[in-house]
């Protein structure tokens, strides 16, 4: 594909990408409006929280904040599951179920959590989610520095996505997140025109068919 081309065909959806824009103007347009708070997010079946590393085997205090937050929405009832999608590529390091595990300390039911072990980065996220997991239509979780490249990378991977960006402390952390989404937009710009396979994808599953039907009673 050339540079300058459409991700789809013409009229030009909101996920479209052109050398004509910056990567960060991209997402902004593309995101802008789909950022909500926690309080006035539309209600969606699926929450999706992106993992933000451990620390000695637990949520860092940022992916803590993020999981409080999809708590939340699951205690108001904006969302009826909450998939967790992380890194597990070491036996010594498992971000879906340190997830869980703070999650079910939130009051979030097991069964309504499901977890993605091959989240490796949030274009691999946004992909298995729909792909793998079947999710249509969600609510993505994340830090503001993050969560408008979540969105548009999730809506060219065919979800119907609103995000909440979690409020953070303007510590080191928050730096150093506002500095790489300056890069990492670029490559964000290049998964939605490329479209490359994630690491791993594999057979269809049912966790979140499951989940949605514990929940439904």
């Amino acid at each position: 594909m050339t540079p300058g081309a459409l991700i789809s065909s013409s009229p030009r959806p909101p996920e479209w990408v052109s050398c004509t824009v910056s990567p960060a103007t991209w997402l902004h347009a593309v995101a802008d409006s789909r950022v909500r708070s926690a309080d006035d997010v539309p209600a969606r079946q699926v929450a999706v929280v992106f993992g933000a590393g451990l620390w000695d085997g637990k949520p860092s205090p940022y992916l803590a904040n993020r999981l409080r937050t999809a708590a939340a929405l699951y205690r108001d009832d904006k969302v009826k599951v909450v998939l967790v999608t992380g890194d597990n590529s070491r036996v010594e390091y498992d971000e879906p179920d340190a997830m869980r595990t703070f999650l079910v300390g939130q009051g979030v039911p097991d069964d309504r959590i499901v977890s993605d072990y091959a989240g490796f980065d949030t274009w691999d996220s946004c992909v298995r989610a729909k792909k793998i997991f079947g999710v249509d239509r969600a609510v993505l979780v994340s830090q503001g520095f993050h969560i408008r490249r979540a969105i548009a990378l999730c809506r060219v991977a065919g979800i119907d996505a609103y995000g909440v960006g979690v409020t953070a402390k303007h510590d080191v952390t928050w730096y150093y997140g506002g500095t790489r989404e300056v890069f990492a937009a670029g490559k964000a710009a290049l998964d939605a025109l490329f479209r490359p396979d994630p690491h791993f994808l594999g057979p269809r599953e049912r966790g979140v068919d499951e989940a949605l039907a514990a929940a439904a009673g």
